[in-house]
């Protein structure tokens, strides 16, 4: 099966985090059940089959650095973290090796991602022809990981502001993306202010 890589996206300045109280530099190094929160995401990658593993930094880099030490990851840094979510995701797939055939991509205020959820993208991917991308389901809610195949990293790179993968993945026709039902109520949930951190 060809090689899929994982991207942690960790460049965010946590602006609703810091308006609601968070004392932090960001909210991915606010503790959660006892570790940093961006180290979730990133060992719920390591925890699956990806490679490399590659977390993208911006806002609070260092603080954010720090938080992942000892864990086996590559670091791609974005300078322009502040215009917007695109450009993380543009720098995470600048970053990735020439023969990856696509990337899970992981928000690093997403703590509940888990390897199975990653595992199961992959397989269903590889499974499937012709397919350009794998989504989680939760019901009728599409979640978070999402696999990008690398016939999409043309398309990640018009990308602009604050938007992700969602419009790139509206516009594709539905039988070129698979969908992957899962019980993990984790693939909705993302933690966005201190209240959440203690839900």
């Amino acid at each position: 099966m060809a090689e899929i890589a994982a991207l942690v996206l960790a460049a965010g300045q946590a602006s609703r985090y810091r308006a609601a109280g968070g004392a932090e530099a960001t909210k991915l190094v606010a503790d959660w059940r006892g570790e940093p929160l961006v180290r979730w995401a990133a060992k719920a990658a390591l925890a699956s089959r990806a490679r490399p593993v590659v977390v993208v930094t911006g806002h609070a880099r260092r603080e954010v650095e720090a938080a992942l030490a000892g864990l086996d990851l590559r670091f791609a840094h974005n300078p322009d973290f502040a215009q917007g979510l695109a450009t993380s995701l543009k720098a995470g797939v600048a970053a990735l090796p020439a023969d990856i055939a696509g990337a899970v991509v992981l928000l690093a205020d997403m703590p509940e991602a888990s390897g199975a959820v990653v595992d199961a993208l992959i397989a269903a991917f590889g499974a499937a022809t012709g397919a350009l991308a794998a989504v989680p389901m939760s019901g009728e809610r599409r979640g978070n990981p999402v696999l990008l195949g690398r016939a999409l990293f043309v398309e990640v790179a018009g990308l602009q502001g604050d938007e992700g993968a969602r419009r790139l993945l509206q516009a594709q026709l539905p039988g070129r993306i698979v969908a992957v039902q899962v019980a993990a109520s984790g693939v909705t949930k993302d933690i966005d202010t201190p209240d959440d951190l203690d839900a």
